[in-house]
């Protein structure tokens, strides 16, 4: 530095003082600079106050010369010393050169720069917040500072300047907030600790609502909650539990909306059992206005439900979250837009809509002013994102099982609530509700088919009125009905395109038939009642061209009907025969049930058609007998001697008005070679009193004829020959599969 220059009102000792690599000789300087500036303020003299500032501005706080820098510096706090309270007019002038020195690379001089901005605040105090954000900016880089002395002396200034912000009410949060919004995505651990200190401070000033623009930074307070270092975790787990505390406290002014996808965003394991509480707050308090953002919400909660007891509580958390936000759709979510929006608009005389009086507002808000909650027309349902999440969900293989199970739960909701929209869905959800029938486990399986039936049953599917085919003629054709009412069920459309796919499925998935058939068709005969299921796969089937299945398959709905608790009821439907309509639900089941002879005969066992199970076992003499049709026989003399067939075996007293029946268990006993069933049944045919009284029919003395003769709905000779073509074309299949080109005249 030029020492000839003139730097008056400073003198030559004060400037060579100031330029003096001692500091106790710059010390003095400083000391003659307050005396001086001090008579300048007694003389009222801003001028040379501004001249002595600008001069230890720009000759030395801003020199080449690391001497003069520091000079400069102390001399700068000097002069704010001096001047006390009358600093404020010269605030800009002195903070300006002091921050600069911040960014030096001379860690001492950053270090005197502390001191001396620390100096210059202290005298100032509140007069320096119109200067906050800079001083802030300053004081953040500080804190990252690599030398402890640095860092030591910045949190000196950074306490003081707290304690100023604290005890003002004049502090400028507007300003302030985008900086705050920039600062907070540093990556810097002390950085970060500094900027959530300052977050916490801020919102414990009563005088400074921060919660009003927390939306501003709450992605930041987030992405440091996810940082290494567990004391600043701990440091922004303490903040955001205090904005959370003011978010219960003040629901009304908190802005959910724009918080809401912020919450979503955040789901990696060190921040998700903190997302997942907010975002349950979120919704309690929030009610319908988060509905907008529910798929984004799904997202983010649904996977955590499958989490095992190590993240208990972050479960828990999602549980809550996820059966909140299904409670706040409703079927006013069903509705178009512009119904929405006539209902909810107010009549003319001034009175609340009806819509408007029963509005779903949180009883937190009870007491608060909730217009923001009033319009329901402006919160929308996000039905198709909340679909392709959930579809999403459902395809992905590596999706746990309460996450399924939460899936389908949500689908079954939502066609409960919103029927109409949702089965615009349909088609494109239908496939994988049917593919998730062969899930491993047996509570998705029974979630999957509530959500089938209903579909299935669900009048907002319906699409036309067209009727089944009149099951009582052998050559009607097989219609996919839109609608039909049996026994006083509406079905859709839906109804039979789920029936011929779940049978398909089972035709190309013999393992699921198997291992989930009858389990799987026991659910459906409860969920949309045994006649419906039993009546419409009976149709399927006998149209069914892989004769193999549907002899399979038949079995296996015999064996449901006759052991299954949940067919109770169709069991006494068929048993009695009373009514035309039992009638013709038996003649449509004879007809499928064709497909498996011995099954037919349990079904005519089951529903007193005893001469007609007699007339049909004459006529196994003509079929291919095959071990698998001897072990459907034995299996049928067990079932004889289940409770299912107990009236059958008291019928067994009557001999003279049950001739058939006994002749028919008598051909069953021929039909079986000498094994454990021939024993059984035998054993029970012994039992029967006074054998002398087995009469035929052609009998004359046989005083009655087996009653089910007289049924005038239904023509039996017509059902012997159906019988007949549907073994011929079974015949015809098995000889064919063997290589046979003709039907050979021969019997086992």
């Amino acid at each position: 530095m030029n020492t000839e220059k003139d730097f008056s009102p400073l003198t030559p000792s004060i400037v060579r003082a100031l330029n003096d690599k001692l500091y106790e000789k710059r010390k003095v300087a400083a000391l003659e600079i307050e005396k001086l500036v001090r008579e300048f303020v007694a003389q009222n003299n801003s001028a040379q106050i501004r001249h002595v500032i600008q001069i230890l501005a720009t000759e030395f706080a801003l020199s080449q010369h690391p001497h003069s820098r520091k000079g400069g510096l102390i001399g700068l706090a000097a002069c704010s010393i001096a001047l006390g309270k009358d600093s404020g007019s010269y605030l800009k002038e002195l903070i300006d050169p002091v921050l600069t020195c911040f960014n030096d690379s001379d860690s001492r001089l950053r270090y005197y720069a502390c001191e001396a901005l620390y100096n210059i605040v202290k005298v100032a105090r509140g007069a320096v917040l119109p200067h906050f954000n800079v001083l802030f900016d300053g004081l953040s880089k500080l804190a990252a500072d690599p030398d402890p002395n640095v860092k030591s002396g910045s949190e000196l200034l950074d306490r003081l300047l707290k304690d100023i912000v604290t005890e003002s009410n004049k502090f400028d949060l507007v300003a302030f907030v985008p900086l705050l919004r920039e600062r907070i995505y540093s990556n810097n651990q002390y950085a970060r600790q500094f900027i959530i200190s300052w977050i916490h401070v801020l919102e414990s000033v009563p005088d400074i609502n921060l919660l009003d623009y927390l939306p501003e930074f709450l992605d930041g307070l987030f992405q440091i909650l996810g940082d290494s270092s567990k004391e600043i975790r701990r440091m922004c787990e303490v903040v955001l539990g205090e904005f959370l505390k003011e978010i219960k406290k003040n629901p009304s002014s908190v802005k959910f909306a724009e918080m809401a996808n912020i919450l979503v965003i955040h789901s990696n394991d060190l921040i998700q059992l903190t997302s997942m509480t907010w975002m349950r707050e979120f919704i309690q308090l929030a009610g319908r206005v988060v509905l907008p953002y529910s798929s984004g919400i799904l997202t983010a909660v649904l996977p955590c439900l499958s989490y095992d007891d190590r993240k208990k509580s972050t479960k828990e958390a999602a549980s809550a979250c996820n059966h909140s936000l299904m409670k706040l759709v409703t079927p006013e979510d069903d509705e178009d837009d512009e119904e929405s929006q006539t209902k909810s608009s107010p009549p003319g005389d001034g009175t609340p809509s009806k819509k408007e009086s029963d509005l779903n507002v949180p009883k937190s808000f009870e007491g608060v002013n909730c217009a923001a909650y009033s319009d329901r027309s402006a919160v929308t349902l996000d039905l198709d994102g909340i679909v392709q999440v959930l579809d999403r969900h459902l395809h992905d293989s590596s999706t746990g099982m309460m996450t399924r199970i939460a899936v389908l739960k949500w689908l079954y909701h939502l066609y409960i609530k919103t029927p109409r929209k949702m089965f615009k869905h349909t088609d494109s959800l239908f496939p994988m509700l049917l593919k998730t029938l062969s899930d491993e486990s047996d509570e998705v399986i029974l979630k999957d088919l509530e959500v089938l039936a209903e579909i299935a049953s669900s009048p907002a599917g319906q699409t036309d009125t067209s009727g089944l085919c009149d099951s009582s003629d052998s050559k009607t054709e097989l219609h996919i009905p839109g609608g039909k009412i049996i026994n006083r069920m509406l079905m859709n459309s839906y109804f039979y395109k789920f029936m011929i796919n779940l049978l398909k499925r089972f035709s190309l998935e013999r393992k699921l038939l198997e291992m989930r058939g009858a389990f799987i068709i026991r659910q459906l005969c409860l969920l949309l009642h045994a006649e419906n299921v039993f009546h419409s796969m009976a149709d399927i089937l006998l149209k069914e061209e892989d004769l193999k299945f549907a002899s399979t398959m038949v079995q296996t709905l015999n064996t449901i009907l006759l052991t299954s608790a949940e067919l109770f009821q169709l069991r006494n439907q068929l048993k009695d025969l009373r009514t035309q309509e039992s009638c013709a639900l038996f003649c449509c089941l004879y007809r499928s049930w064709c497909h498996n002879p011995v099954a037919t005969v349990s079904l005519c066992f089951l529903t007193q058609n005893y001469q007609h199970a007699y007339d049909l076992i004459q006529k196994f003499g003509d079929l291919e007998v095959t071990v698998d049709f001897l072990m459907e026989v034995d299996k049928l003399v067990q079932l004889i001697e289940s409770p299912i067939f107990t009236y059958l075996r008291l019928q067994l007293l009557d001999v003279e008005h049950n001739p058939y029946l006994i002749k028919a268990l008598y051909g069953l006993l021929m039909l079986l070679p000498q094994s454990q069933a021939f024993q059984l049944l035998s054993h029970r045919l012994s039992c029967v009193p006074n054998p002398e009284l087995m009469r035929t029919v052609e009998d004359p003395k046989a005083p009655v004829k087996d009653k089910r003769l007289a049924q005038p709905h239904i023509d039996y000779s017509e059902l012997l020959q159906h019988f007949d073509r549907v073994q011929s074309k079974h015949l015809e299949v098995r000889h064919q599969r063997a290589g046979r080109s003709e039907h050979p005249d021969r019997k086992l």
